[in-house]
This record gives structure tokens, sequence and C-alpha cells, in this order.
């Protein structure tokens, strides 16, 4: 049993937006804008030893979330993929990507741009900035989704700070990041998205393990891949090609590059 931890999926408003999507209530996906802006403090962490420019980058590390999310709501595959980058030094003198811009065109011709940056003030409040809107197609009108991702409602003002890094007398924390929380008995808690994604694995992988027939475990894995809740390598493995694309054409100045599905998927620039 393979699971991939897509923890946005196991977030109540994705699941919603899910429901609603594939159930026709929001018709059909035509332009989306995603990002998510990591603190600045984030540049002063081991992000200088790996998310360097011969690496990975930031819509490698994080915009990935956002093309699973929005093929997890809409049941669509992505195509093509361009992905701009500016290098941006880090304290130890290695470059980075730092700030990124791609988009991503979808199979019905939808297209979901999604900037990412290690560029969120360290003094603001709210850990990152991060949201998603899908502007969509009904049949008598537009319909829209829009999701403020770090923020859930809730502000404080602490009377001193602890020392945590980036934290901040005044803070938005979300009460769906994962917490640790005393809810009775020894110990605390987890709570929260993450937490969920990884729970839901963990207990996959314990059933599965207890089938002692292979053709009920067999059955299982084939119920995880066509329920889709949990991300697996048979309903997921998209964004393995857009990860692929992207790196493709962060490294040659944004070029666009297609992905192709069937026996043989795979990328290529687009001619």
């Amino acid at each position: 049993m393979v699971g991939v931890e897509y923890h946005k999926r196991f977030d109540v408003r994705n699941l919603m937006a899910r429901r609603a999507y594939r159930s026709g209530r929001l018709g059909e996906f035509r332009l989306g804008q995603a990002h998510l802006h990591e603190p600045y403090y984030y540049r002063d962490s081991n992000f200088q030893n790996w998310c360097t420019c011969e690496n990975s980058d930031m819509f490698t590390y994080v915009g990935c979330h956002y093309v699973d999310l929005v093929a997890f709501i809409t049941g669509l595959k992505p195509v093509a993929v361009s992905v701009y980058g500016i290098r941006d030094k880090y304290p130890n003198g290695r470059e980075g990507f730092l700030w990124t811009d791609g988009r991503v065109i979808w199979e019905n011709g939808a297209a979901l741009n999604v900037m990412d940056a290690i560029g969120y003030p360290n003094g603001a409040a709210g850990g990152n900035s991060q949201a998603m809107v899908m502007w969509c197609q009904g049949s008598k009108d537009a319909t829209l989704l829009n999701h403020s991702d770090q923020f859930r409602g809730v502000k404080v003002h602490f009377d001193r700070i602890d020392g945590a890094p980036g934290e901040t007398l005044y803070a938005e924390p979300n009460p769906d990041y994962f917490q640790m929380l005393e809810v009775g008995g020894e110990g605390l808690v987890p709570t929260g998205y993450g937490h969920r994604s990884a729970e839901f694995i963990l207990r996959a992988c314990v059933k599965a393990g207890g089938m002692k027939a292979l053709l009920e475990r067999q059955k299982y894995l084939a119920q995880l891949d066509a329920d889709g809740i949990m991300a697996t390598p048979a309903n997921s493995s998209y964004n393995e090609l857009v990860i692929e694309a992207g790196r493709m054409s962060i490294l040659n100045g944004g070029r666009e590059v297609e992905i192709s599905y069937g026996d043989k998927p795979g990328v290529m620039f687009k001619k």
C-alpha cells in the first residue's frame, strides 16, 4: 500500500469543494489563481542547502499541492506547464529560485496560475500567505470558489514572544494547521488536516496489512485508487509529470512543456 501525503485533500473546505464541483454545482473550471509564500526567515533554514537552483525550486516544493488540489476537486488532468523563476541568494551564498510563477494548462483548456516564494514578511501575521481562487462557468452564470487558506477567523495578541522562529506578538493562527492540544486524558492530541492525512494513510496501511487473502487486499487497494481521497500512484502520478515539466521549464527561462499520457507518459518542450 503506497500513499502520497497531499494533506490539502483532507482540509474540509477542499472536500466540500470537491463534492460541489463533481455534483455539477460549480460548472466547469476556467481560470485559477493560487499562491503560497513562506516566511522570509526560511532563507536562514535548511532550505539554503537543498532548495537550490540545481536541485529544486519553490514551484516544485509547494506548487505541486495546488496542482494536485485542482485535480482533486475537478478530476481534470494537467497537460502543459511553464514556470518562470527568479534567482536569489541565500545567506550562505547559494542560489535558489526563491520567487516562482507557474502556469498549468488543463485538458479542458483551463489555466491555473501558481505563485510561490520565500517572501512573506517575518513580522506579518498568519505564518505564511496562501490562497486559491477558481473561476468557473456555470449554465447561466459564472461561479466562484475562493479559499483564503492561511486565515481561519482567529486573531490574538500575546503578552510575550516565546522565541519560536517567525513568532509575532499579534498573530492570526490557523486552527486547521497541525496542533497539539489538550482534550482530556494523558498527554496532548494532534489535530489538523495534516494529521488527518497522515493518520488516514497509516490506518490504510494497517488495514491492508491485516488482510490475509491476496484478492481481498487487491480489492481494497483498487478501492483506494478509485475513491481518490488518499493520493496513490494510480490516482496522482500526473503530478510527477508536472514537476518534471516544471523543472525543464524553469531551467529554460519559462519555456512551455507539454505532458503526454497513455502507455508511455512523458514530457517534452512544446514545438
